[in-house]
């Protein structure tokens, strides 16, 4: 019975340290395993290719461009014109070529701002124009026609504002004023002249007529 119990407890004793040396090989193995799942779940396939770097170059461009935005009921809001576009991969960003931006207010003169480049955001929010950008607001039965030139414009599309921060010349009829920036509402048709402002308004201005509400910071 001795020599039995003694002949159980070395079986035993050899299988514990078969599993004791087994055991941290086992959990290699399995450990191994997950991470080569892993690294198979992370690193591409020949189904899945790496998205590459956006890079700067174009993706898309075109000639004699005109694109229209609609109001909700269907009426014309903006159209920008240019003799060509281009917009590239990395930044979303368009270059245009001999832009023409024109804003359709119902009730409300129409208003054209030109120049010969100019920029559109990727949300398309924001549209720069450069050198000698130009704008001009049609006359209104109650309002000669009115125009700004400087060498650069900002559209806030959204705002329906026009601003600059460039030196401008303000010509409204008769009236040449200069300011060292400005910002004008087409909404409110509020004009907002900044930093040194000097210039000459026709008596013809004060003798009747609606005029845009002007104001001038320093």
């Amino acid at each position: 019975m001795i020599r039995r119990a003694q002949l159980r407890a070395a079986v035993r004793d050899d299988w514990r340290a078969k599993v004791g040396r087994l055991l941290p090989v086992a959990l290699l193995a399995v450990l191994a395993g997950g991470t080569y799942w892993l690294l198979q779940r992370a690193l591409p396939t020949e189904k899945t290719p790496a998205a590459r770097a956006r890079m700067h170059v174009p993706d898309s461009f075109a000639d004699r461009l005109s694109v229209t935005s609609l109001s909700e009921k269907g009426q014309p809001v903006y159209r920008l014109t240019a003799d060509h576009m281009i917009r590239y991969e990395d930044t979303q960003v368009t270059e245009i070529q001999q832009p023409a931006l024109r804003s359709f207010t119902p009730g409300e003169p129409e208003v054209t701002v030109t120049a010969q480049r100019g920029t559109v955001s990727a949300d398309q929010a924001v549209i720069d124009l450069y050198d000698q950008a130009h704008v001009v607001r049609d006359a209104a039965p109650d309002a000669p026609e009115m125009q700004a030139l400087s060498e650069h414009f900002r559209v806030l599309v959204n705002d329906d504002v026009v601003e600059t921060e460039k030196p401008v010349k303000l010509l409204r009829g008769p009236s040449v004023t200069n300011a060292s920036g400005m910002v004008y509402n087409n909404v409110t048709r509020q004009l907002r002249l900044l930093g040194q402002v000097r210039g000459s308004i026709a008596a013809a201005e004060f003798n009747g007529g609606a005029r845009p509400r002007a104001t001038a910071n320093q």
